[in-house]
Order: structure tokens, then sequence, then C-alpha cells
């Protein structure tokens, strides 16, 4: 009845998986949102270096991780695979629960797992300073925190209503060294038209990123870093899965069904994606993705392209997108309030290789009170989505009289995020209906590509 199944340190895997060759089909291209033609590496320079870049096109299957990042990642990883022997008690389930636990980094997230090679990358190009946004602060504590490693400054534009809602992020990152400034801002163009149109506006994920790429594009010392979405980040969350894979086959298993919540694809790349490429090579398993009801970016968006921030400055890519201009509610999982997907994760859902699911707030919430009390870990309102996911499947599995194994991300504790569950306790929170009026407008103004 092992609880723990660990890894020693040097079990840290030395390469990251690059799921690109193994993709149903090519990818799509990248387009210059000004020109509207493919992007080269040189559109690419005045917000990446060049490393970033060139992984972001890769075709290497394996891409060596620095002996540098490796160093930094060993103050957290690998990290621990629970069984959820609690769990399944509470739920009288005979299915078999595992989750991956994220939540050991110091940033308390799977987002210092990018957030490091990242830093590294921009540090040994030169680069003296990241700008970057952050939804709930998990990214922009993370980034931060690299940063502060690797000796460059740091400036975070935080989407306003997280924080408002989370003072504490904001703590850890002044506390790390960044500059946090709350999206919509007067600090840029782009922040500055959205507030004469809405000076109460609550911020979106793809405001701060216009925000952020803004900044970036403005100084010659400065890079931008985006902690979801792009190819190069999803590689550097899958040393998640590869260390989960090794710590399924200690414990003598594997999953039916591999389980992440969804905003803009990286904890869910992370789990899933070296568990994809056991499914191309025959293994039967399946690969779920859970994602906010009022947000539905996979289960509700298009398959087009568009852009990535609401500036129309960033790249146009093709993803599952609820359109640019999408102003998600202001729920409590602020990281999943995000109009689009990662093209990678949207190519395989279109191509049906990955299921996606939509669920309300308070299911989550019910859920993530329910993971706490009987594992003990309070979780992130972003992965309660994952552990509604994983509960409903264990449930189905009672249901059906089946044993089944499920595996998910528990991509990060809830520590400061408190005032979220004081709002479910005190009956605070509410569903939100699927905001269907605002998808449809906002999708009419998707650019014109081809």
């Amino acid at each position: 009845m092992q609880t723990k199944i660990l890894l020693p340190e040097d079990r840290i895997p030395k390469q990251w998986y690059n799921i690109i060759p193994d993709m149903p089909g090519p990818l799509a291209p990248v387009i210059h949102p000004g020109t509207m033609q493919p992007v080269s590496p040189d559109d690419l320079l005045p917000i990446f270096p060049m490393p970033l870049i060139e992984q972001e096109v890769s075709t290497q299957r394996w891409i060596d991780i620095p002996d540098e990042v490796r160093e930094i990642l060993r103050l957290w990883r690998p990290s621990p695979l629970f069984r959820a022997h609690r769990l399944e008690k509470a739920l009288g389930t005979p299915a078999k629960i595992y989750y991956k636990y994220e939540g050991v980094s110091p940033a308390g997230s799977h987002k210092p797992n990018s957030a490091v090679p990242q830093a590294y990358y921009n540090k040994i190009s030169g680069t003296k300073r990241i700008a970057t946004e952050t939804g709930a602060g998990q990214w922009g504590s993370s980034i931060s925190l690299a940063c502060q490693m690797f000796g460059l400054e740091c400036t975070v534009y935080m989407v306003k209503v997280s924080y408002d809602q989370k003072p504490y992020r904001k703590s850890m990152m002044q506390l790390w060294g960044a500059e946090v400034i709350p999206s919509p801002s007067n600090r840029t163009h782009a922040g500055r038209e959205i507030l004469s149109r809405d000076p109460q506006s609550n911020g979106s994920l793809g405001i701060a990123i216009s925000e952020a790429v803004e900044d970036a594009v403005s100084r010659e010392d400065t890079r931008y870093a985006l902690g979801s979405v792009l190819n190069h980040v999803c590689l550097h969350q899958t040393i998640i899965g590869l260390e989960a894979k090794e710590q399924m086959a200690m414990a003598g298993d594997y999953p039916d069904v591999v389980i992440g919540c969804h905003g803009g694809g990286s904890n869910f790349a992370g789990i899933s994606f070296p568990f994809i490429a056991d499914k191309a090579n025959g293994k039967n398993v399946r690969v779920l993705a859970l994602e906010p009801a009022s947000c539905p970016t996979l289960t509700c968006g298009v398959y087009a392209f568009d852009y990535g921030d609401t500036a129309k400055m960033a790249p146009v890519a093709k993803m599952y997108t609820l359109g640019h201009d999408f102003m998600p509610p202001g729920i409590h999982a602020g990281g999943l309030r995000y109009h689009g997907a990662s093209p990678l994760v949207s190519q395989l859902v279109n191509a049906g290789v990955v299921e996606a699911r939509a669920v309300h707030q308070l299911a989550c919430f019910e859920a993530a009170v329910l993971f706490s009390r009987s594992e003990g870990i309070i979780p992130a309102p972003e992965s309660s989505h994952a552990i509604r996911g994983a509960v409903d499947e264990a449930l189905k599995a009672k249901e059906e009289g089946k044993e089944r194994t499920i595996l998910f991300n528990l991509s990060g504790h809830g520590h400061v995020d408190m005032a979220a569950y004081d709002a479910y306790f005190a009956g605070e929170l509410q569903d939100y209906e699927y905001p269907e009026e605002s998808i449809k407008e906002s999708l009419a103004n998707l650019p014109k590509v081809g």
C-alpha cells in the first residue's frame, strides 16, 4: 500500500520530450501580426532569445536539459507521485487514483519548470530584463524566482482581477525582486486604450500579454517570457510526465486515463505529452483536458488562426480560440482565463487524440474540498479542475463496477488562494453561464489568414 512513489535526484530527466515529430500531421505556420505572412526567426528576435526560438520550431524528439538548469530543478525535482488511497476510500471506488504533485516547487506550482530554462537561455543570450504577464500569479512568481536566480530584472503585468483577489502572489513576486503592475495599466499604449474604453476592466491574460510584449519590444535590453501556450513551454513541462512514467512503472501500474486542467496548456502538456507518445505506439490510454465552463476554449471555441493577445501584437497561431477580444468572467481559477489554447494541444484535440471537458466553478471547489479533507493538500483553484475530472472518472468506474487507473496532475497548491475558499464557504461563489453572446461577438473579429 505504497503512498509516495519517489525518484532520487539522479533520476531527474536529462532531456525534454518534444512532441512535434510525433504530431498527427504537419504544424500550421505561425503568422506575423503585421504582415500576415509566416514568421521567420528574425521576426521573433525582439521578443525571444534565439535558443528558445530554436526550441519553438525544433523537430528533434529529445532536447538536452542544460546542467545549469538541472542544478536548480534539483531544489524540488523529482516531484512526488502519490497514490490517493484516502480519496479512493472516500469515493468508494474500485479505481486507483494517482496524482503528480507539482506544488512542492518554491513557487508552489509547475510553472518554474519552464521559468528556470527561460531565464537561463535569456541570461546566456545577453538579456538584462524580462517583461511578462501573469493570471493567477503562478507564472509571475515563478519567473520572478528564476530571474532572481540568474540576476535578471523582472517586470510582471498581473491581470487586475487576480491582482486584487490574490495579494500574496504579488507579495511573492516582490519578495523575489520583481516589479508587479496591475493590468490593464497606464504603463503601455495597449493598457491605456483598454482603460479608455472600460476604466473598471478586470483585465485578462490577452490584455496582460499585450502590455508585456509592448514593454519588451520597446527596450533593447528586454525580452518577453510566456508561461504557457508556446511549443517551448510545453517542451519544458514534459519533465512532469517523464518522471510520472518512471514512477508509475515503479508502482507496477500504468494509467487508463491521464488528466490535467487546461488554460493555455502548459501543465496539461507536461503531464500528458509523454503518455501521448505511448498512445502513438499502441498504448490504450485516454487523455483528458478539463477547462472552466466560463472560459470553454477547447469545448466551445473554434479551431482557427487568432492573435495570442488583445492588442494584436503577438504572433497569430492556429488554435482553439474564443476570440482575442473575449473577456472571461472573473473566476478564481485566474490561470485558466485565456481566450486561446496551445497550438499543439489544439491540434491534438482537433485530431481526436485528446478529449476536452468543461466544468463549473462550484463543482471544482466541491472536488477540491473533498480532496483536501481526504488527502490533506489544499489545491489551487486551477488544479481543482483536474481533481474534478479524476473524481468523475472514479465515480464512473464505481457505477460501472470496473477497475480503472487514473493519473492526474495536481499542478499547484492553494496556500495563497484562501480568499477563494473563504468565498466558497460563505456561499459567495457562483457558476457563470456559458457567455455565448460575448464569444459570438469576439469570434467575429478573427484575423483573415490565407
